[in-house]
C-alpha cells in the first residue's frame, strides 16, 4: 500500500497543483509543502518498518507487504519492491523533495511566470523517481527512468533565456538517445536471458554465458544499459549535459538534478552491475575505469570554474565518478570469487551506497546555499559574489558543513564513505598482488589509488576556493562590500529550516556507528558492521587527500588561477565535448554520411 501510495499518489495528484495555482498561487505553494512532507512521513514509515522488519540487514525482504505487482500494464507489467538499499533511497528522495519545497516558497517569491508548469513537474517527476528506487525489475526501472527524463527537462528551461533552451535541448537529447540505447539493452537482455527480474537475472545469466555467444549478448546488452543509465547519472562521455544544466536551471530543481536524478542512473547501474554481472571481471573494470575518468575530470573541471553552481555541477559529476568506482571494483572482486573478494565486495559496494546517499544529501544543502546567493545577488560568478556570505553566519556553517562533508573530512559524512573506497581500491591492489593471473592490474590499481586521491584533494581545493571567496574574502569593489556588510539578512525562517535542518546530516552521517548501521542495511553485509573508520591505517588516505587540496588551494588556486586577484576560467572552451564532436555529429557528419 505503502508503495502504491508513494509512486502513484505525486502523478496522480500533480494536474491538481496545476489548477490550484491559477487560482490561488499561495495557497498552491503550502498544499505542495505539505503533500511533499506527507510522502516524506510515507516513505519514514517503509524505511521503519523494512528496516524493523529485516533486523536492520535487509537486502530483499520479500513478502506482500514490501512487495507491489500490477500485472499486464505496459506488456510486462510494474513490479515494485522495498528491500533495505530501495526503502532507503526512497526516504532519501522524499527528503530532497520536502527540503526544496520548503525553500523554493522564499526562493520563487517574487516569480509568477511559469510556477504552475514548474510545480506540475516536479511532483510529476517524484513519483517516477519513487518508481524508478522501488522498482524490482528493469523494465520497471525503464518507464519511470523515460518518465521522469521527460518531466524533468522542464526544470532546466524554466527560466526560458537563450541558455536555458541550449542547456535544456542538450538535456533532452542526451536523455532521448540514452534511453534508446538502454531499450535496446534491454530487449537484447530480456531475449537472451528470458527475464529483467533483479531476483532472477544472476541465475538467468549464469545459465545463459554457459554459451559463449549468449555470454557476449549478455555482456552487449549489458553495455547498453550502462551507457543509458549513464547518461543520467553524468558519467563520462555522456557528461556534457550536466555542466550546462546546473547554472541555468532553478536552484531548488539543480538541487534535485544532481542529489536524485543522477542517482537514478547510479541505481540502474548498480542493480544491473550485482544482479546480473556481478560474476564479470571485465564489467567490474570497465566500470571502473569509467568512474576514473568521470571522478578526475569532474574534480578538474569543477577546480576551473568560476560559477558558483558550475563549480557545483562539475562537483556532482566527480562524486558519481567516485560512486562509480566502487561499483566497478565491488563487480571486479566479487567475480573473482569469496575466497579473494570477500572483505573488498563489502568495503567498494558499502561506501558506494554510501556515498550515493551522502552526496544526495551534500548537494541538498550546497545548491540550496547556492540558491541564497543567486535569489540575493542574481549572480553566479565568484568575482561578483566575493565577500556577500562574510556576516551571513546561518549561511556560512550550513556551506561550510557541507563543504567539511564532501571534502572528507574526518567526523563529518564524506569521510566514513570515501575511506570505504578508497579501502576497496586498497584491497584491490593488495588481491591482485597475490594473483598471478591479475598480475597487470596491480599496477592499475596503484595508479588508479593516486588518482582517487588526487581527484579528493581537487574537491577539497575547490570547496576551499568557493567558500573563502563567498565568505572570507572581501570584495575588490569596496563600495560593493560596504553594501554587502551591511545587510546581514539571507533568507527567511522557512529556509533557515531547510538549509540548516539538511546540514545536520553532514555531521549526523559522520559517525562511524550510524554509518555501518546504514550501510549493513542497504547492503544486506553484516560484516560491514565491522569498520573501522578512525583507525590511523584509514585515516592515513583522508589526510593525504586533504593535503593535496591545500597544496593544490595555495599553488594552483591563488598562483594560477587567478589573475590581479580575479578568478579566472583558463579551460579551454575548445574542449568542450558537445561542440566538438556531439553537436557536428549530429548536425554534420551523420547527415553527411547518410546523404
Amino acid at each position: 500500500m505503502i508503495i502504491a501510495l508513494l509512486v502513484f499518489l505525486p502523478i496522480f495528484v500533480s494536474p491538481f497543483f496545476y489548477v490550484l495555482g491559477k487560482k490561488d498561487e499561495k495557497l498552491r505553494d503550502n498544499a505542495v509543502i505539505v503533500f511533499t512532507f506527507l510522502i516524506l512521513g510515507l516513505a519514514l514509515v517503509q524505511a521503519l518498518s523494512v528496516y524493523l522488519a529485516s533486523g536492520g540487514t535487509a537486502q530483499d525482504t520479500g513478502g506482500g507487504l514490501y512487495e507491489l505487482n500490477i500485472p499486464g500494464v505496459f506488456v510486462y507489467g510494474l513490479h515494485f519492491t522495498a528491500d533495505g538499499f530501495r526503502a532507503v533511497y526512497s526516504l532519501v528522495t522524499a527528503v530532497m523533495w520536502a527540503g526544496t519545497t520548503l525553500f523554493s516558497k522564499e526562493y520563487f517569491a517574487h516569480e509568477r511566470e511559469g510556477l504552475d508548469r514548474y510545480w506540475l513537474f516536479v511532483i510529476l517527476t517524484l513519483g517516477a523517481t519513487e518508481g524508478v528506487m522501488l522498482s524490482s525489475d528493469l523494465m520497471t526501472s525503464f518507464i519511470f527512468f523515460e518518465i521522469l527524463s521527460l518531466t524533468s527537462f522542464t526544470w532546466v528551461i524554466h527560466e526560458e533565456t537563450a541558455g536555458a533552451i541550449r542547456a535544456a535541448y542538450t538535456y533532452l537529447f542526451i536523455a532521448v538517445i540514452g534511453g534508446l540505447v538502454l531499450f535496446m539493452g534491454l530487449l537484447l537482455m530480456r531475449e537472451t536471458c528470458g527475464t529483467l527480474s533483479f531476483r532472477e537475472l544472476a541465475a538467468a545469466v549464469e545459465t545463459s554465458s554457459k554459451d559463449p555467444s549468449s555470454g557476449r549478448r549478455i555482456f552487449a546488452a549489458a553495455v547498453c544499459i550502462l551507457i543509458g543509465f549513464g547518461c543520467k547519472a553524468g558519467m563520462f562521455p555522456v557528461h556534457v549535459w550536466l555542466p550546462k544544466a546546473h547554472p541555468v536551471a532553478p536552484s531548488p530543481g539543480s538541487a534535485l538534478l544532481s542529489g536524485i536524478l543522477t542517482k537514478v542512473g547510479v541505481y540502474g547501474i548498480i542493480m544491473t552491475a550485482t544482479q546480473a554481472l556481478f560474476g564479470s571481471t571485465a564489467y567490474g573494470l570497465l566500470i571502473f575505469t569509467l568512474g576514473l575518468i568521470t571522478m578526475f575530470l569532474g574534480a578538474l573541471l569543477a577546480l576551473f570554474s568560476v560559477n558558483l553552481k558550475r563549480t557545483l555541477a562539475c562537483s556532482s559529476m566527480s562524486q558519481i565518478g567516485f560512486i562509480l568506482t566502487g561499483i566497478g571494483m565491488a563487480t571486479f572482486t566479487n567475480a573473482l570469487g569469496s575466497a579473494h573478494g570477500g572483505e573488498g565486495v563489502t568495503l567498494a559496494l558499502s561506501g558506494a551506497m554510501l556515498h550515493m546517499v551522502n552526496h544526495s544529501l551534500l548537494k541538498l544543502v550546497l545548491f540550496m546555499a547556492a540558491g541564497v546567493v543567486v535569489m540575493n545577488l542574481h549572480r553566479l560568478n565568484l568575482d561578483d559574489i566575493r565577500g556577500w556570505g562574510r556576516n551571513k553566519l546561518p549561511l556560512k556553517i550550513a556551506f561550510a558543513l557541507g563543504g567539511l562533508g564532501i571534502s572528507g573530512v574526518p567526523l563529518f559524512n564524506g569521510y566514513i564513505s570515501k575511506t570505504m573506497l578508497h579501502e576497496g581500491i586498497v584491497h584491490g591492489i593488495h588481491m591482485t598482488g597475490e594473483i598471478a593471473e591479475t598480475g597487470g592490474l596491480h599496477t592499475y590499481f596503484r595508479i588508479a589509488e593516486w588518482v582517487f586521491l588526487i581527484s579528493g584533494g581537487f574537491t577539497f581545493a575547490y570547496m576551499l576556493k568557493l567558500f573563502i571567496c563567498v565568505f572570507l574574502e572581501k570584495n575588490r569593489d569596496a563600495h560593493l562590500q560596504a553594501r554587502y556588510d551591511a545587510d546581514p539578512y539571507c533568507m527567511n525562517t522557512a529556509s533557515k529550516a531547510a538549509v540548516l535542518g539538511s546540514s545536520a546530516f553532514m555531521v549526523i552521517l559522520g559517525q562511524p556507528a550510524v554509518m555501518t548501521r546504514l550501510a549493513a542495511f542497504m547492503s544486506g553485509r553484516e560484516d560491514i558492521l565491522e569498520f573501522r573508520a578512525f583507525i590511523p591505517e584509514n585515516l592515513k588516505g583522508g589526510f593525504i587527500s586533504l593535503g593535496i587540496g591545500a597544496f593544490l588551494y595555495v599553488f594552483i588556486v591563488r598562483r594560477v588561477l587567478m589573475r590581479k586577484g580575479s578568478y579566472v576560467d583558463l579551460w579551454p572552451a575548445k574542449l568542450d565535448l558537445e561542440d566538438l564532436i556531439y553537436r557536428p555529429l549530429l548536425t554534420k557528419w551523420l547527415p553527411d554520411i547518410g546523404g
